[in-house]
């Protein structure tokens, strides 16, 4: 078989993978499916193939799927507005800088986990460095978005969460490091779980 048929089938197989993982995340995004009820919290689980996509597919490919993510937080938050939803939503904040908060944090999910595990298997075991990879994926959208947030809407957040600006960021931490914990937790596992099942056809 020469080069050129190999690759054409490559690039097939990617397409098709990328279609999978976008279709995946779509659908975590518009449903409940993405979020895991667990006692008082929600657990958000809608970056996951955002994350392993990236670490399959690389970064150009990942950052697609990253806005596919920002896409269905864009359209929910039109769709099913709330009060978070002012952030995702330049049509009912009236602040382009909602995109910013939508988007950006969305495509670095995308990004960032290729780069991480790349390095990170060169030196530890591949089950630790997915862990690792999963745990910072989940991280850079929570800190990302938080931190957009703040730096464009502090006064809005304050307000909704019934905070002042002096002491904000604390109340930020208290109200969404549970979360940010378990959803990192969550990211770690599956991640892992399902790259190692996904690694069988593939050569890492």
């Amino acid at each position: 078989m020469n080069n050129l048929s190999i690759g054409s089938k490559n690039f097939a197989r990617d397409l098709t993978k990328l279609a999978l993982f976008s279709a995946i995340i779509f659908v975590l995004g518009t449903t409940p499916f993405g979020f895991i009820p667990l006692g008082a919290f929600k657990i958000v689980t809608i970056h996951i193939p955002v994350i392993i996509g990236s670490i399959m597919l690389g970064p150009k490919k990942g950052a697609f799927l990253g806005f596919v993510f920002g896409l269905s937080s864009f359209t929910m938050a039109n769709v099913q507005p709330n009060l978070t939803s002012y952030f995702f939503s330049p049509i009912i904040s009236g602040n382009l800088f909602s995109l910013v908060v939508c988007f950006v944090p969305r495509i670095l999910v995308g990004i960032i986990p290729y780069y991480v595990f790349k390095f990170l298997k060169k030196y530890i075991n591949i089950n630790v460095s997915l862990i690792i990879t999963g745990l910072i994926g989940s991280l850079v959208n929570t800190v990302f978005v938080l931190g957009f947030i703040y730096i464009f809407f502090a006064e809005k957040y304050a307000e909704i969460l019934n905070a002042t600006l002096d002491n904000l960021i604390t109340v930020i931490l208290a109200s969404v490091g549970v979360n940010a914990t378990l959803e990192a937790l969550a990211s770690s596992i599956l991640v892992l779980a399902i790259c190692k099942a996904l690694f069988k056809n593939t050569k890492v």
